[in-house]
Formats: C-alpha cells, sequence, structure tokens
C-alpha cells in the first residue's frame, strides 16, 4: 500500500473513531444502560468493518486520484483560464479530508439508524424493571368507574389490552375491585375472559381480587407488597405512598403529586405512549 494511502486511511480510522463515539452516545440514549462492553465492541467492530469495506471497493475515486495530470498549457490564455477558475471556487469548498469525513458520517448515520423500542421494551423500562403489579379495575382496565355500574355490565377498555398483555409476560399481575354483590364478580370475570386476558397465560383467575370496600383493596395492596401499584383513589394512593416503592394514579386531571414515588396519568396505555 502506498505511503500516501497509508496516512489517508489511518485518518478515516481517526475521524470514524471520534464520530462513532457522539452517534452511539446520541442515538442509544433510551436503551444504552442494558448493552455490555461486549455489545457495544460488537456494534462498533461491524460498524468499523462495514465503512472500511465501502472504502475499499471505492475503486472509480481511486482510479481517478491514479489519473496522470494533463499536461498544463503555457498559452497565456489557459493561464488566464485557470486563474479565473481558481477565482471562482468559493473558500468554503470541502477539501478532499472534508469529503472524506463526511462519507465516514453518511456511512455512520446509514448505520446507526435510530431503532423504535417495542412495547414490551417500553413496558419494562416504565416499570423500572418491577416483577410484581398491582391495578384496580375501575377506571383503569373497565369502562366502567363505579360498583355500581358493574352491577348491570362490566366492559374492558380496548385500548388498554395490548399494554396489559405485554404487563403479564414479565410481571406477576393481580388485579383487584370493590364491588357490590358476587353477580358483578361474575360479570368482571366474564369480561376479562372474553376479552383473552387469561389466554395469555401470565394472569389467573385467582390473581382477580374483590373486596367491599376502598380500605380492602389497600390491605390487598399492602399484603402483597407490589413494586407498583396503579389506582385512581387519590386517598388510596396517598396511604400507600409510605408502603409502596412506585405508584401511578390515573386521573382524568392532573393531580398535585403527593410523593417523589407518585407519577400519575389520565389512562395507563397514556403513560407507556400507546395514545
Amino acid at each position: 500500500m502506498a505511503e500516501s494511502s497509508k496516512e489517508e486511511l489511518l485518518q478515516l480510522i481517526k475521524r470514524f473513531g471520534a464520530y462513532i463515539t457522539v452517534k452511539m452516545s446520541n442515538l442509544f440514549s433510551i436503551s444504552f444502560h442494558n448493552l455490555d462492553s461486549r455489545s457495544v465492541g460488537a456494534i462498533a467492530g461491524l460498524a468499523i468493518a462495514i465503512v472500511f469495506t465501502w472504502r475499499h471497493f471505492r475503486s472509480p475515486s481511486g482510479t481517478q486520484r491514479r489519473q496522470p495530470k494533463r499536461q498544463a498549457s503555457t498559452t497565456s490564455s489557459s493561464v488566464v483560464s485557470s486563474q479565473s477558475n481558481s477565482a471562482l471556487i468559493p473558500s468554503g469548498v470541502c477539501s478532499s479530508s472534508s469529503s472524506e469525513d463526511l462519507r465516514a458520517q453518511n456511512a455512520v448515520d446509514e448505520f446507526f439508524q435510530p431503532v423504535k423500542p417495542t412495547l414490551g421494551q417500553i413496558v419494562r423500562q416504565k416499570l423500572s424493571e418491577g416483577r410484581k403489579v398491582t391495578c384496580r379495575l375501575l377506571g383503569v382496565i373497565l369502562e366502567e368507574s363505579s360498583p355500581e355500574e358493574i352491577q348491570k355490565q362490566a366492559t374492558v377498555r380496548s385500548s388498554v389490552l395490548e399494554v396489559l398483555l405485554e404487563i403479564t409476560k414479565f410481571c406477576d399481575l393481580y388485579l383487584m375491585e370493590r364491588v357490590i354483590d358476587d353477580e358483578s364478580e361474575k360479570k368482571v370475570l366474564s369480561a376479562l375472559e372474553n376479552a383473552g386476558v387469561f389466554t395469555s397465560g401470565g394472569l389467573v383467575k385467582d390473581k382477580v381480587l374483590f373486596c367491599s370496600t376502598e380500605n380492602g383493596r389497600a390491605s390487598f395492596v399492602r399484603q402483597l407488597e407490589p413494586d407498583w401499584h396503579i389506582d385512581t383513589n387519590h386517598e388510596i394512593v396517598s396511604q400507600l405512598s409510605r408502603f409502596i416503592k412506585y405508584q401511578l394514579h390515573i386521573s382524568a386531571i392532573r393531580p398535585e403529586r403527593t410523593a417523589a414515588n407518585v407519577l400519575s396519568s389520565p389512562m395507563l396505555e397514556q403513560f407507556f405512549g400507546c395514545i
């Protein structure tokens, strides 16, 4: 390899190394902390290999550089033409070095296209890898918002189903609600079953709990000691803030934050960016 080619390759490696460091820190801000050092090294190595291969086969440019220069004309008209052309070239035109920088940047940009995280990855990240979750039904999973309403019917919100199923894939999920009678329990279980909540294997009917008072639900939560509790009742959320690591308060009106470990959202699916 010619000395000039070696020097050119060395400069490309240096520019590429600096640029790839910036791209990796920017484009992997969502999930970079989940990658170990081997994964980072493998990605960087693959990117470098791609750029070097691309450079090796970029023969037309190299051929052009090896073409002999045309003999300069000694006539006065040629001299004037050359001077005029030089004057027309803007001072900001990229040099060959800048052109190589641009090619390297384009190669890295193409390789490090942002990858949209899956819903499962978003759920795990939002829940801070919590393994046990408790959640009330009314106003969160069900369309109905009071025990009196589910005496007549129980309807699972279709927009929350995808998130709910993702939670059951990696969390020990318990659903709970205050009901007035046994018929209400049957309606709730039937609605969940018809929606396919029990078919994924992550949630069983034994993990759907019923009580007759709001304090009964708070007692369930304290006994289960979840990493997260999801509720619509401000008082319950306030009571549990001292005992539960994280809570999500579902409220159409953004409430005042009662504690640092209490988050809020108008809907469960909105918290995970589904709408």
